[in-house]
């Protein structure tokens, strides 16, 4: 690669649980937003430090899903908007440039294509969209683990006219003949659709490392030498999900082996396979963005 990757951050609901923040289930992230938000502000500048080039709003545990059907048709708006502030705060004070990635969730459930309702999707989006609008550089459609979920993003994004990121999370417990989302659809699909969409990235999150490398020559081979679409990787730290697994049902285990070092060793591939944006999901941590960072320069 000619140019220095943008670097991102890691996790954030592992941030805030291993900092003592409120996190429980079924609020997960989002309780450090109604019961202590300095613990937010903290783990953005805790990635800051490390130094990474974007922080995402703690906007990901904003649904139904996780705060309930009636808290969030009360205050989901303002706590999405408090999630795009409490970033925008710590990126402005950084004392160099920071982008805020508007972090916009699965909304049946991560990890389950089979649940996804684009009904229910539809008007959750909607309010985190205006409610982040405001404090966010671009979006940031992740965890997707489907096309449909992709196109519905667009969407309701392109109004705002800011660029939209698009992240699949891919089938990693089953081998597959090439690169997969969760709903068996393939790579190549989804660089497919994000060119259609006219996204300014194409990215794949919380996936085993393991996974990563194959997808993004597959999606760099699809798009052609010519895109000007950037491809990115955020691994998680944990172990294979199973397909009918209950989505954040619990805390997963952490895997041993991806320490700063062997997590640098993956991302190091992947920026050799063609990634120039690369951070960390679930299970990373400030000091593996800190390795990235240097790794980068």
């Amino acid at each position: 690669m000619t140019a220095s990757p943008l670097i991102l951050d890691g996790g954030t609901g592992r941030e805030l649980a291993r900092s003592g923040a409120p996190f429980r289930q079924p609020e997960w992230s989002a309780l450090a937003l109604i019961e202590g938000p300095q613990f937010v502000s903290a783990v953005h500048r805790a990635y800051v430090a490390a130094g990474a080039d974007v922080i995402t709003t703690n906007s990901y545990a904003v649904v139904p899903f996780h705060i309930g059907e009636e808290r969030f048709a009360q205050q989901g708006a303002a706590l999405a908007a408090l999630a795009g502030t409490l970033a925008r705060e710590v990126a402005d004070a950084a004392g160099r440039k920071v982008h805020v990635a508007g972090s916009l969730p699965p909304v049946c459930g991560s990890y389950r294509p089979d649940l996804v309702d684009l009904d229910r999707t539809r008007p959750v989006l909607e309010v985190l969209v205006a409610a982040l609008a405001p404090n966010v550089d671009h979006w940031l459609a992740e965890t997707l683990s489907s096309l449909v979920e992709a196109r519905l993003a667009a969407s309701l994004t392109a109004p705002i006219g800011k660029p939209l990121w698009l992240s699949f999370t891919l089938e990693d417990e089953t081998p597959t003949a090439e690169p997969a989302l969760r709903s068996g659809e393939s790579v190549r699909e989804a660089a497919r659709l994000a060119a259609e969409l006219g996204a300014a990235a194409l990215l794949f999150n919380c996936s085993q490392p393991e996974v990563m490398e194959a997808a993004i020559r597959a999606a760099k081979e699809e798009l052609g030498p010519e895109s000007a679409i950037r491809l990115g990787v955020y691994a998680n730290a944990f172990p294979p999900m199973a397909a009918d697994a209950e989505a954040n049902s619990a805390l997963c285990p952490i895997r041993e082996d991806l320490t700063p070092d062997g997590y640098g060793r993956f991302a190091a591939a992947w920026s050799t396979a063609g990634a120039s944006i690369l951070g960390g999901c679930c299970g990373i941590g400030p000091e593996h963005i800190a390795a990235l960072r240097a790794s980068a320069g």
